[in-house]
């Protein structure tokens, strides 16, 4: 069985998504730790489900963060997903797990990426560029921001009443779907 590592900084409903797809047999693998780079809903969505979590402050260790993230979760797993991880990696981490870290965004990338995009930032970016379609997208991380090989892609629509809020609850929704398809077909190869 695949083990992986989910780096968390919000709510969760993304590793929410993974765990059920787990419980229900859609994913082959486990969830060994749940990381944050701060306190959120999402470590105690994983502590009720008994899985180990750890929250390294990203305040406290600034450049330091990815290398703590490294010594709680080891060398060896699968897979490390991040769903909603705020903080960017880099150093030893991104060198160990090549080709084995992957993030899901909420945009069509190339599109409304980069450094400061997260969030509903996205969401406003692209109601103000007047885009007709939005999405979510996974891809490998590598040294850049949002810049890794892109795995898999979902689109939806934007319509003319959205708001941020709107586009981002649609898709979102499409995220919970995506990511599991990613980490399916990432671990089969």
């Amino acid at each position: 069985m695949h083990k992986i590592a989910v780096l968390v900084s919000g709510s969760g409903s993304n590793l929410e998504a993974i765990m059920d797809a787990i419980d229900d047999g859609k994913l082959n693998c486990s969830i060994e730790f749940v990381v944050a780079d701060r306190s959120c809903l999402a470590i105690e969505r994983a502590k009720k489900r008994g899985i180990r979590t750890a929250v390294l402050d990203r305040r406290g260790f600034g450049k330091e963060l990815s290398q703590r993230i490294l010594e709680v979760i080891g060398k060896d797993l699968d897979l490390l997903v991040l769903v909603g991880f705020l903080s960017i990696l880099e150093g030893e981490i991104l060198k160990v797990y090549k080709d084995k870290i992957i993030n899901i965004h909420p945009s069509l990338l190339p599109k409304f990426s980069g450094k400061g995009m997260y969030g509903l930032r996205v969401h406003e970016a692209v109601l103000k560029a007047g885009e007709k379609e939005s999405g979510c997208t996974v891809h490998f991380v590598d040294e850049g921001v949002d810049t890794g090989r892109i795995i898999l892609q979902k689109r939806v629509p934007v319509l003319e009443e959205d708001s941020p809020f709107d586009l981002s609850k649609r898709v979102l929704e499409e995220e919970h779907k995506l990511i599991v398809e990613a980490i399916k077909k990432v671990l089969e190869g």
